[in-house]
C-alpha cells in the first residue's frame, strides 16, 4: 500500500538539490511518496510548532522548542564552516574584532540601539545573535529575502542576513559587521548547525530510519547526477543566476549533509545546550536523533 509522507523543505537551492530526487521518484522511493510543502525556513519552523508535517527543515533555533514532537534524521542537515548568517549594513561599522563588543564601534548607546532585521525569531540566526549579543533586542521580523531592501534603504541599522544574500549583498554595496559563523567557530573549535531535517516521534521508527536512508540516497545521487537535478532547482531559485545557485549548494550540502556523524551530533547538541544555559532555549529530551 502506498504511503504519503509530508516533507517541508525550502526553495533555497541547497533543500532543493538535496530533495529533488525523492520528491521525483528519481530515487527507488519504494511505496512511500513525499509531498512537497515548499515554504521559506520560518515558515517551517511555524509549521512544527503545530506538529503540521511528517517530516520537515527546521531552523536548530526551534528545534528544542519542538524536540519533543521531532527527532533529527542523520540526513539532511545543514552544517558547515564559514557558512554563518551575516550581520550587515549600509554604514561602515568596522573594523570588528571578533571577541570583542559591538558596541564599541557603534557608539555609546551600543548594539541595544540598533534596529536590526532578522529572519525570523526562531532561527539558528537569531539564536546566535542572541547568545552573542543579549542586548541586541531592537529586532524586526521579516522574510529572509526582503532584508537587503530594508537595510539599503535604512528602515533598518542592520540587517541579519542568511542563504544566498551571503552572495549578493556587497554587489549592493552593504558591508559586513560579524560573520556569526566564524565567531561560533572562533568561541566552539566546533562546526556550526544552522538547520537539521526532523521527523515526528509519532512516525514508527522503522519507518524513521527507512525515510532517513532514501534522503541519504537523495542528496548522493544529488552528488553524482548534479545535471539531472539543477532544472528543478531553478524553477525554485527566485531568478538567482547559476554562479549563485552553485556557491549556495557547495556552501551548504557537504559531507555533514549526508550524515550528521558525531562530530555533526555534537555541534547541535553544544549549539542547543548554549541557547539553553544562555536563557533563550528550553530543555531537550535525552534522545534527540533517529537511532
Amino acid at each position: 500500500m502506498n504511503q504519503k509522507i509530508t516533507l517541508g523543505f525550502s526553495p533555497c537551492p541547497n533543500d532543493t538539490f538535496m530533495f529533488c530526487a525523492l520528491v521525483n521518484r528519481l530515487i527507488d522511493c519504494e511505496d512511500l511518496f513525499f509531498e512537497p510543502v515548499i515554504e521559506d525556513v520560518e515558515t517551517l519552523n511555524q509549521k512544527a510548532l503545530r506538529g503540521d508535517l511528517d517530516v520537515t527543515k527546521l531552523s536548530l533555533g526551534v528545534y528544542a522548542q519542538v524536540s519533543a514532537n521531532y527527532l533529527i534524521l542523520n540526513s539532511g542537515s545543514a552544517l558547515g564552516k564559514n557558512c554563518g548568517p551575516l550581520l550587515i549594513s549600509k554604514k561602515d561599522f568596522s573594523p570588528l574584532s571578533f571577541g570583542e563588543s559591538l558596541s564599541r564601534f557603534i557608539g555609546r548607546s551600543g548594539v541595544r540601539s540598533l534596529k536590526i532585521a532578522i529572519p525570523g525569531k526562531y532561527t539558528t540566526a537569531n539564536l546566535l545573535l542572541s547568545i552573542f549579543f543579549p542586548e541586541a533586542i531592537n529586532k524586526t521580523e521579516m522574510v529572509f529575502s526582503e532584508i537587503e531592501n530594508v537595510v539599503l534603504n535604512e528602515t533598518v541599522d542592520a540587517g541579519l542576513i542568511i542563504h544566498e544574500n551571503r552572495f549578493t549583498y556587497q554587489q549592493k554595496g552593504l558591508k559586513k559587521i560579524l560573520d556569526m559563523g566564524e565567531l561560533w567557530e572562533e568561541k566552539t573549535k566546533t562546526p556550526l548547525p544552522l538547520g537539521c531535517i526532523a521527523v515526528n516521534r509519532n512516525i514508527d521508527s522503522t519507518l524513521q530510519n527507512k525515510i532517513d536512508s532514501l534522503i541519504y540516497k537523495s542528496i548522493l545521487f544529488a552528488f553524482e547526477n548534479p545535471e539531472e537535478v539543477m532544472d528543478y532547482v531553478r524553477v525554485h531559485s527566485q531568478e538567482m543566476n547559476d554562479k549563485v545557485m552553485q556557491q549556495h549548494i557547495e556552501l551548504y550540502v557537504n559531507e555533514f549533509s549526508l550524515t550528521l556523524g558525531t562530530e555533526g551530533k555534537k555541534a547541535i547538541e553544544l549549539l542547543l545546550k548554549k541557547g539553553n544555559e544562555a536563557g533563550l532555549l528550553p530543555g531537550i529530551p535525552n534522545q534527540i536523533f533517529v537511532s
